[in-house]
Order: C-alpha cells, then sequence, then structure tokens
C-alpha cells in the first residue's frame, strides 16, 4: 500500500490533550516518529516556540511528510471564516494566517481548515464569504512558498454543522475558488460520509478531480443517546459505529478506482481516530493500522 499512498496519522486526534498546543507534544510526536508504520503525520499549533523547534528537529530526522491541521485552531476559539460578521470573518482569518506561518515553519506540506456555522436563511450570504475567505488564505500561502490549501469537508446538520457540506456545494465551492487559485483542493474523510447522510460514491465521485487529502476513520450516527454518537472518531470496532474493515475497504477502492491512489505521487492518507473516554492512545493506534491492513488485503 505505501506504493500508492502515505500513511498517516492525525496527531492531535490520537492525542486530544495536545489539541491546544500544549500537553505531551514532543513526547507523542517521537513516539510516531519512531514507528515506521507512518511515513507522515498531521500536526496543529505547538504552542511553545523551543518545544516548536524540538519537534520540528524530530520530524526532520524522521523522514515523515508532515501535513499542518488549522481545525483545531477554529474550533477551540469558536471561530469561523464564513462569519457574516466581518470583524469575526477577519479575526478567524488572522488565526489561520498565523497558521500558514507555523506550517511553513515546520516544513508542512499542505494547510487544511474547516468551514463555519451558517443559517439556511442566510446561506448563500455565507458560502460567499467562505469563497472569500478561502481565496485570502490560498494567496497569503503562495506568498510564502509552496503549500497545498485543503478544506476538510465535514458535516452539515449533525455535529460540526458546518456549510461545507454536502458534496453538491463542495462541488460548487472548489469550482469557484480554482477560478482564482491552483493551490487548493478538498478533504474527504470516511468518518464524516455517514454524517453526510451519503454513501462513499456520493461522497466522493462528484468531487473526484478536486480531492488533495483523505482521511480514514469512524462515527457514531444512528443515535443521539448513543455513546459516541456525532463527530467523535471513535475506534473501528466501537459499538454502534458505521466504519470497520469493510467499509475501509470499499472506500479505498473508490479512491483507487479515481486515481487519488496513485504510484506517482502517492497522497497522504492518515488515521483520524480519537481515544473514547479512558481508552489508550496507542492501543486505538494499534486498531487503526490492524482495520487499513486487514482492509487492504481485500484489494
Amino acid at each position: 500500500m505505501y506504493r500508492y499512498m502515505k500513511v498517516g496519522l492525525v496527531h492531535f486526534m490520537a492525542f486530544p490533550t495536545t489539541m491546544r498546543g500544549n500537553g505531551p507534544v514532543l513526547e507523542t510526536i517521537r513516539a510516531l516518529a519512531t514507528d515506521d508504520y507512518f511515513n507522515a503525520i498531521e500536526i496543529t499549533t505547538i504552542a511553545d516556540r523551543e518545544e516548536r523547534q524540538q519537534a520540528k528537529r524530530i520530524l526532520e530526522t524522521s523522514h515523515m511528510t508532515i501535513a499542518y491541521g488549522a481545525q483545531p485552531r477554529l474550533l477551540t476559539a469558536g471561530l469561523n471564516i464564513n462569519d457574516l460578521d466581518e470583524e469575526r470573518r477577519k479575526e478567524a482569518l488572522t488565526v489561520l494566517f498565523d497558521g500558514v506561518d507555523e506550517a511553513y515553519e515546520m516544513g508542512a506540506s499542505g494547510f487544511a481548515f474547516l468551514s463555519g456555522k451558517y443559517d439556511e436563511e442566510n446561506k448563500e450570504q455565507a458560502f460567499g464569504r467562505l469563497v472569500e475567505s478561502t481565496k485570502e488564505i490560498c494567496r497569503y500561502a503562495k506568498s510564502k512558498g509552496d503549500l497545498k490549501v485543503v478544506l476538510e469537508i465535514f458535516d452539515y446538520d449533525v455535529d460540526k454543522k458546518s456549510l461545507i457540506g454536502p458534496a453538491s456545494l463542495a462541488l460548487r465551492y472548489v469550482e469557484e475558488v480554482r477560478k482564482e487559485c491552483d493551490n487548493f483542493g478538498l478533504m474527504v474523510d470516511l468518518s464524516h460520509i455517514p454524517l453526510l447522510h451519503e454513501t462513499i460514491e456520493e461522497a466522493i465521485l462528484p468531487i473526484k478531480d478536486y480531492i488533495v487529502h483523505a482521511h480514514i476513520g469512524n462515527c457514531v450516527v444512528k443515535d443521539p443517546a448513543l455513546e459516541g454518537y456525532g463527530d467523535q472518531h471513535p475506534r473501528f470496532g466501537f459499538p454502534n459505529s458505521e466504519n470497520d474493515v469493510d467499509e475501509v475497504a470499499d472506500y479505498l477502492t473508490i479512491l483507487l478506482d479515481i486515481g487519488f491512489l496513485n504510484k506517482e505521487h502517492p497522497p497522504i492518507v492518515s488515521f483520524e481516530i480519537k481515544p473514547y473516554g479512558d481508552e489508550d492512545p496507542y492501543v486505538v493506534i494499534a486498531n487503526a493500522k490492524r482495520t487499513l491492513n486487514e482492509a487492504w488485503a481485500r484489494l
């Protein structure tokens, strides 16, 4: 499978105490850097500058591909880049510009973010703000160097309630941004597809020409009363969850069929998984590896 993709892990989701840039950042990054199953890692902000420099040295030594996820920077601060309040939108953009700077500092190849909440009656206005904000991020990133800007598609009515969103709107959005910005693409996430009320085909095929990054994960969506409901990224095999070996195999098959997984320029495909309750992060990571190994063996 390494001929077709760079297998990665979203560090700050597997170790959620690091999501705000604090906690056991170095210890956990070092643990992943010494695990040769992974040849990619997705990081977020690291608050302490000296720790950030130490993490950079570890990752430079590791020979891993690095991607930067700015989603926590927006979510933990309650910021929204399609906010109709212009001051709040500018605040969100400033936070993302800081993230772009940090992504370059860390040697990242890609920079990911998400769209914000919206009201149905103001949906078109929010869409316009999102397009405007995205173009600003892309232009800022390009002014600094070569960095792929990526929007991760989230649910629109369950948990994050993000504007992007259903595949039809994601397609309209990416086509609009690409008119001016060639450094932009979309990220699909297997864990979000059931939350979008779409099949894997419905979520991927309409936007297949614009996918530049992928996540593998799981979710619970059958009933809000169930443990792990929503966008919680539980381990594979979690009670009442949607995705396991079969679904991962189907997802990979479609990503192969559309040419996203390829031998010429293998893309990053990362696990986005999170320990539930007092689960051990390292056992949850081992669970993910076993799931991918079994799924790939079925292709």
